[in-house]
């Protein structure tokens, strides 16, 4: 048996021992569990969104405001990858720990909607979501569902039926503050878990990256399962450097085994 699948086994025995014992668990979620899906994240080098682009040409509220065909032409590449995408293995067995009751809540940096179409409920999407539009004119709220067929194989601009200006997708841009009482429940859900398991998240970003620490000063266990290290890592129960959509079946499944 060589060293590292000794020390995988290792880690997906604690790992599982500490979920089964939470009863008020808590996922910070990241762009690595959805890579597996397909959608790319934003920040691997050569990969990443914003190594071809630069974010605040193309994402930022203020160049939404004045370009916003721009942010439309950068997003819909990524729109469609989204649309396509399926939850993958690591979606599955968060939402298997939640329908058992491990975890309660589910914070996640994503906008891709995976985590619902998974199973899981309780998602608190701290970025925000693609799944409605608000009108920049009359501020009136949409379902994105009949625009984003026609913006993505038409090109089409989403616009008001009411007012006719722009429709802007509810995610957060650059300089845009996130969804208040959104980001209130992800502060409450980090200070009263007992267990934080942050999955696919460089923990780069800030306010988001900050709740681990918060569940950390409760006495809250932390589980981190990510490709790269984290200002965390020296602070965790248990890390992987792994593969999320490997690795997050093998503890599901040793949760239920035992």
């Amino acid at each position: 048996m060589s060293d590292h699948f000794s020390r995988l086994e290792e880690g997906v025995r604690s790992a599982a021992e500490i979920i089964r014992n939470s009863k008020q668990g808590a996922v910070l979620s990241g762009a690595g569990i959805s890579t597996p899906s397909g959608i790319p994240d934003f920040r691997s080098q050569d990969t990443g969104l914003w190594s071809a682009d630069d974010p605040m040409e193309v994402a930022s509220l203020l160049s939404f405001r004045y370009r916003p065909e721009a942010f439309f032409d950068w997003m819909r590449p990524l729109a469609a990858k989204i649309r396509s995408a399926k939850p993958n293995p690591a979606h599955y067995g968060l939402a298997q720990m939640q329908q058992a009751g491990f975890l309660q809540t589910i914070i996640t940096q994503n906008i891709d909607g995976l985590h619902q179409r998974a199973g899981s409920t309780n998602v608190l999407e701290v970025h925000g979501s693609m799944n409605t539009l608000t009108c920049i004119g009359c501020f009136r709220q949409f379902s994105s569902e009949p625009y984003i067929d026609p913006y993505i194989d038409q090109r089409a601009v989403p616009y008001c039926p009411e007012c006719g200006k722009i429709l802007k997708p509810d995610l957060i841009l650059f300089g845009e503050q996130m969804p208040a009482l959104t980001w209130l429940k992800a502060q409450e859900a980090s200070r009263k878990c007992d267990l934080m398991i942050v999955a696919g998240s460089s923990l780069e970003v800030l306010p988001a990256a900050g709740l681990p620490m918060r569940a950390i000063e409760n006495g809250g266990h932390l589980i981190i399962i990510n490709h790269s290290t984290t200002y965390l890592d020296m602070r965790a129960d248990v890390v992987f450097h792994e593969d999320l959509a490997v690795v997050l079946p093998l503890i599901t499944e040793r949760i239920f085994r035992e």
